[in-house]
């Protein structure tokens, strides 16, 4: 499904990605653990197009990504990959279904469509009576489980996350572990986590360890 061949990424004097090669299968849960400063982040942000690499290629379903111009990369990315971040991202002044809509509306879905689609997944995660919140009168959990809807409105294949537990406290990241295998199982979704927490990794198809920007392991 994802092939990353030669990745390589430097900020200034730093090089963060040194030659990274890997493969992510369909409907995978896969880890991507080490220690801060790794690469794990940077390595998320080039499998979800938000960054490039200055070496190397990123393959989804045998199409080359790597070079596709701004437009239709952001395109692409509003079609095909959904986002979950440790701190949310929800806009604070619009309310759960309406957080919710966002990437569908940008993608130019109709908006009672949207709505009934957003309402739908908002549902299927257990916040049907939560619909009409704003993201300050919601739970952290809630929060997450807002912005995983969002994530998956557009039905893409692939599902980025990083840290997605870290800003939760054990119950809700029990509840929200248990949810992403949920989504892959009932909806089909790959998920690629980038992630500090161990039982997440332990429950996951997949660890990938990085260390000083190169893969030291796959298992």
């Amino acid at each position: 499904m994802i092939r990353a061949g030669g990745i390589t990424k430097s900020y200034g004097d730093l090089k963060v990605l040194k030659g990274i090669d890997l493969e992510i299968r369909d409907k995978e849960v896969v880890a991507i653990v080490g220690a801060s400063g790794a690469g794990k982040t940077t390595l998320l942000q080039i499998l979800g197009t938000l960054d490039r690499p200055d070496a190397g290629t990123v393959i989804y379903n045998g199409s080359d990504v790597s070079n596709l111009p701004q437009r239709a990369l952001a395109a692409f990315r509003n079609k095909n990959i959904g986002f979950v971040f440790q701190f949310h991202q929800l806009l604070p002044e619009f309310t759960a279904l309406e957080n919710v809509c966002i990437p569908a509306l940008i993608a130019g879905t109709a908006k009672n469509e949207a709505e009934e689609k957003a309402a739908s997944l908002l549902g299927f995660l257990g916040m049907a009576e939560r619909l009409d919140h704003k993201p300050s009168q919601l739970s952290g959990g809630e929060q997450q489980r807002v912005a995983v809807a969002r994530a998956i409105i557009n039905s893409p294949s692939v599902i980025l996350a990083d840290e997605p537990s870290g800003n939760l406290d054990t119950e809700n990241k029990k509840d929200l572990h248990n949810l992403f295998f949920r989504l892959r199982d009932t909806f089909g979704h790959t998920f690629i986590i980038v992630t500090h927490d161990p039982q997440l990794a332990a429950m996951s198809d997949r660890i990938i360890r990085i260390k000083d920007g190169m893969i030291t392991h796959d298992v």
